[in-house]
């Protein structure tokens, strides 16, 4: 159930700290996380029932999905898909197909392949959000639909004030106020096969989005 790719030297500091959060993650992210994390998979599974899960960690999500679906859920961190792996077999979930350990900027699975990608808090983590979605866009189907759920910064106003006071103590819990949507359409503007066709506010009190980016068919 479980594979490897190799990753890049920029990747190991990432390791280590997902190594030291493996065993407390659900604990701190579960109840906060489970409003995105629904609309994300009910997002996903619209599209079709293959989803790839990048950054499925110690598999939060992975209950939230339906026996219909055929779920692969892929991971930087060996620590946190040997939890995934043991929800697995816990949960009896059948529909999770594979779990692997890979760089989400260096996908090694078939272009075309998925009806839709989830990257739940993921995206503002990466070394180069631009090389990963372009990965996800690679391995995504035509009319299929990439679907982030994340805490995006506001782009003005007050709550974009109150968001910089606060983003030393949010950075330490891996949240960026300092990317916006707005970095994520452009990339799609650029790219001309993929639309930002919506981004949904949500719980709490939408301090987390869930963006979903469409393939043209």
């Amino acid at each position: 159930m479980t594979g490897a790719q190799a990753a890049g030297p920029d990747t190991v500091h990432m390791r280590k700290a997902y190594a030291r959060w493996a065993p407390v993650y659900d604990l701190v992210y579960e109840r906060l996380t489970a409003p995105a994390r629904r609309e994300a998979v009910a997002a996903a599974l619209a599209c079709g029932p293959d989803v790839l899960e990048v950054g499925v960690g110690t598999g939060l999500s992975l209950g939230d999905y339906p026996d219909h679906a055929r779920v692969s859920g892929v991971d930087l961190s060996e620590d946190m898909l040997r939890r995934a792996a043991e929800k697995v077999v816990r949960q009896n979930l059948r529909h999770v197909a594979m779990l692997a350990v890979m760089d989400a900027c260096r996908l090694g699975l078939p272009d075309a392949r998925f009806d839709a990608v989830v990257a739940q808090f993921v995206i503002t983590l990466v070394p180069d959000p631009e090389a990963a979605l372009d990965e996800f866009a690679r391995v995504l189907r035509p009319g299929g639909e990439i679907v982030l759920a994340n805490h995006f910064g506001a782009a003005g106003g007050p709550l974009a004030e109150v968001e910089e006071a606060v983003a030393p103590l949010a950075a330490k819990v891996g949240w960026s106020s300092a990317f916006k949507v707005a970095r994520i359409a452009a990339w799609a503007e650029r790219r001309k096969d993929l639309q930002l066709i919506s981004v949904k506010p949500v719980f709490p009190g939408g301090f987390f989005k869930v963006a979903r980016l469409r393939k043209q068919g």
